[in-house]
């Protein structure tokens, strides 16, 4: 099968779960045989915030592009994944009839201008089945009004114009992701849900050492509020880096050592060392890769109880589920991990976990799937 796939990369690079999403569905299919063309275009650094708010409701360069590449691959699917800010909706309407469109929503972005339905520091839905004035307002997007507010003439031009009827399947990475879709408006018929996967990785031995932060650090993330739980019997390796760095070292105390941004390649030896994986998000996460990665490699996971986590980790089996921001909770879950013959336990069941639903053989088997149903109804 014939399958291009178009991608707004993120400018975090390789530390953007989304862009090791997408590389890893372009491998996937590679390996199996079908033909992939892709585009992944990213915002280069000297571009004007004029032109990068005028690519987002409308790209005439990208809509060129793409009739470019429909022409010389002529693909039997089109695959999306993020839209914004290089590509925009309009690159929708560059799809002939007859040319089946899949659209994987990774976030909230369709309704939500920061994706995270999250404003300053708790959870928002106003911007949920309406028009997204209230996100411009806030300046929910990058904290930039001007930037907010092309992003919502973005999403209500297109809404108005009806573009998004162009795609004729939507998926979504969890369950959760799609019950929102569903509650905005979205018709239940044209999304259903296909989850993320890790590929096979060398398992932990042992209950591990530290316990591991992979990620963006930002404060939606959370990580200050496991900083300020952390029991002192245990260690945290934080790897990533992001604008909330800074005021998160001076947090800093013994037990706590910052890696800053790690190469891709050295993420595995990482969780083949962790004693538990920690995503204490504060916002809505779809399915956040890292959870799945470490169950591939046999570690569990402790996750705020937020979004589509709960999916991933189940209670005291697979890791630990804490409430948001409830540090006496998060101190509790990471000081049960002290327990060796626990955590060795917990690491058999997240290795379980990712044996039954996340491997690459599924994540196939689902994805072409979809694409010959879309491509039987055209």
């Amino acid at each position: 099968m014939r399958v291009l796939v178009l991608h707004s990369r993120y400018l975090s690079g390789v530390a953007s779960g989304e862009n090791r999403v997408v590389e890893d569905e372009i491998r996937l299919l590679r390996d199996a045989g079908h033909q992939v063309s892709t585009w992944q275009p990213s915002v280069e650094m000297n571009t004007s915030r004029f032109r990068i708010a005028s690519d987002a409701v409308w790209s005439g360069s990208a809509i060129k592009c793409v009739r470019r590449l429909l022409r010389e691959n002529k693909p039997d699917v089109v695959h999306l994944h993020s839209l914004y800010p290089r590509l925009s909706p309009a690159v929708l309407r560059a799809v002939r009839p007859g040319t089946p469109v899949v659209m994987t929503v990774h976030n909230f972005r369709l309704m939500c201008l920061p994706a995270t339905y999250l404003r300053e520091g708790s959870i928002c839905e106003d911007c949920a089945r309406r028009v997204p004035w209230r996100g411009v307002v806030h300046a929910c997007y990058r904290n930039s009004r001007p930037a907010s507010a092309a992003l919502g003439a973005s999403l209500v031009v297109h809404r108005t114009l009806g573009t998004f009827s162009r795609v004729d399947r939507f998926l979504a990475v969890s369950q959760f992701v799609r019950g929102k879709h569903v509650e905005a408006g979205l018709d239940p018929s044209r999304i259903g849900v296909k989850s993320n996967f890790a590929w096979p990785s060398e398992r932990r031995t042992g209950p591990g050492g530290a316990v591991l932060f992979l990620g963006r650090l930002s404060p939606e993330k959370g990580l200050d509020t496991v900083i300020g739980a952390l029991p002192r019997a245990l260690e945290l390796m934080v790897a990533g880096d992001g604008p909330g760095r800074s005021r998160l070292e001076r947090q800093l105390r013994r037990g706590i050592n910052f890696l800053g941004e790690v190469d891709g390649s050295d993420v595995p030896a990482l969780l083949r060392n962790a004693r538990a994986v920690v995503v204490p998000s504060r916002g809505y996460e779809g399915q956040p890769r890292v959870i799945l990665e470490a169950f591939a490699a046999g570690v569990p996971v402790v996750a705020s109880r937020v979004g589509g986590l709960p999916e991933l980790v189940e209670d005291g089996v697979n890791g630990y589920l804490v409430d948001r921001d409830d540090s006496p909770g998060w101190h509790s879950a990471l000081e049960r991990l002290s327990d060796d013959a626990q955590t060795r336990c917990l690491g058999d069941a997240a290795y379980a976990t990712w044996k039954q639903r996340f491997t690459p053989e599924i994540a196939l088997r689902e994805l072409e799937a979809v694409y010959r149903e879309v491509a039987s109804g055209h």
